[in-house]
């Protein structure tokens, strides 16, 4: 099965000029953990809410300050056609919970582990990447 198929096309995305409080919005509209960042239709960057709480919060930035400012700037992405079980790998590989999809330079898409974990055929691979990934977060 290739990412295509589970991941999420209509994705909300950000100006990297946009404000903090904007993607703090989006967030909580979509009931959403993370919003790319594009920057004159090229992604990025992706802004988390736990960018938001150490990179902004954390370091009293005003909430107008520009999304830039916080967003995490080295992303990992694939492309549509990537098999999910070499995506999962990826995930758990780099301990990342999302990942955007690019093609032709241009946001297709995004994908969670949480969207693996729905998928009953994907269940042991995304409980592994889950497994790995919260691993690495503990410190």
């Amino acid at each position: 099965m290739k990412i295509k198929e589970i991941m999420t096309t209509d994705v909300r995305t950000v100006s990297a000029n946009d404000s903090i409080t904007e993607a703090a919005n989006i967030m909580k509209q979509l009931d959403v953990g993370a919003v790319p960042v594009i920057d004159n239709d090229i992604l990025v960057g992706i802004v988390t809410d736990r960018d938001l709480v150490l990179r902004a919060v954390a370091e009293g930035k005003n909430a107008q300050e520009r999304v830039s400012n916080v967003m995490t700037k080295n992303l990992t992405t694939v492309t549509p056609d990537m098999d999910v079980h070499k995506v999962a790998d990826i995930m758990a590989s780099k301990q990342i919970r999302r990942l955007p999809i690019v093609e032709n330079n241009q946001l297709v898409g995004i994908v969670s582990i949480g969207d693996m974990a729905v998928e009953d055929i994907f269940e042991n691979e995304a409980g592994e990447a889950l497994h790995t990934i919260s691993m690495g977060v503990r410190h």
